[in-house]
């Protein structure tokens, strides 16, 4: 690796290229003195390979740092899942909350950890969870006769899925002064702390209208830092599409607008089959996957054929 200037722009290698060209000047004065006497020019020879060897130990150290933090923008650590009802009045809710249930036990299966954030929004953070998760992006439909439904008549209902990778390192930089930030309390027991003081974060980022909300953590720093790491997520998605899509039409490309037309996987209760339309492909025991969360052969199918 060569030197660059830039270094100095990473507040993580700024120091170290500080001190690579203090020695660089170090290097060059102790030359300069010795220009004239053969002795100390020796002496100089000697210093100026030492000052080398440092800088040579300087640049390895700055090269660790930089793939370190592409590392921290390559990977992310968890997944915010959003879940939303759709077309379908309160079945649509209904389904929303099954399908909730069924990725924190899908969860639970592979030794991952979930956190409620807000009603329907989990954080599912361990090893792969983006990988595994990542094709469960869009519109669920489910079709099944509804337990207030007296006459027996099949509705179809849907709900919307958005997963959004939490990176360790964010790929965008936010302006403060472009976020409105509200407080409220968070939801919980009546009468505990949680209650009483204004804990509830929600970040509105007035250039593209994204709102974000978190609730989970105690306190009120603990959920602006986790709403900020769900905007970015949301923002660094928005800055993939915004090259060919408007805010408005790249969200419908995450969320859809939950139309029944609008769909990656029907759950068909009375023929007891699961149909992901983007590979064709159908899985029966349908009631075991949702309620159970048993659904890794449809996790690994999507995988091994590379998504939608």
């Amino acid at each position: 690796m060569e030197y660059s200037p830039d270094f100095k722009k990473n507040f993580a290698t700024a120091y170290l290229a500080e001190e690579y060209e203090r020695l660089d000047t170090e290097a060059s004065g102790a030359l300069a003195s010795a220009e004239d006497d053969a002795d100390l020019k020796a002496m100089a020879e000697e210093d100026v390979s030492r000052i080398k060897a440092r800088q040579s130990e300087i640049l390895v150290e700055i090269e660790t740092i930089l793939k370190k933090d592409e590392e921290d923008v390559a990977a992310p650590r968890s997944v915010v899942m959003e879940l939303r009802a759709g077309a379908g009045g309160d079945e649509a809710a209904i389904f929303a909350r099954d399908l909730k249930e069924m990725y924190q036990k899908y969860a639970d299966m592979r030794g991952w950890k979930t956190r409620i954030l807000d009603d329907l929004t989990l954080e599912i953070s361990g090893k792969g969870v983006y990988d595994a998760l990542r094709y469960e992006t869009g519109v669920h439909r489910v079709q099944r006769v509804p337990l207030t439904e007296k006459s027996g008549r099949i509705h179809t209902s849907t709900a919307s899925v958005a997963v959004l990778p939490i990176r360790a390192k964010s790929t965008v930089e936010i302006n403060p002064s472009d976020i409105v930030m509200e407080f409220s309390r968070s939801g919980g027991a009546g009468g505990q702390n949680v209650n009483k003081v204004e804990t509830a974060v929600r970040l509105i980022h007035t250039p593209t209208g994204i709102d974000v909300r978190s609730s989970s953590e105690r306190s009120q720093l603990g959920n602006r830092e986790k709403a900020m790491q769900i905007l970015s997520a949301k923002l660094e998605q928005l800055q993939e599409e915004k090259e060919a899509r408007a805010h408005a039409a790249e969200r419908k490309e995450q969320i859809g607008t939950g139309d029944r037309s609008e769909k990656i996987r029907t759950y068909n209760y009375l023929q007891d089959r699961i149909t992901d339309h983007r590979i064709n492909e159908s899985w029966h025991n349908l009631p075991k996957r949702v309620g159970a969360g048993d659904i890794d052969d449809i996790i690994t199918a999507l995988q091994e054929a590379g998504g939608p």
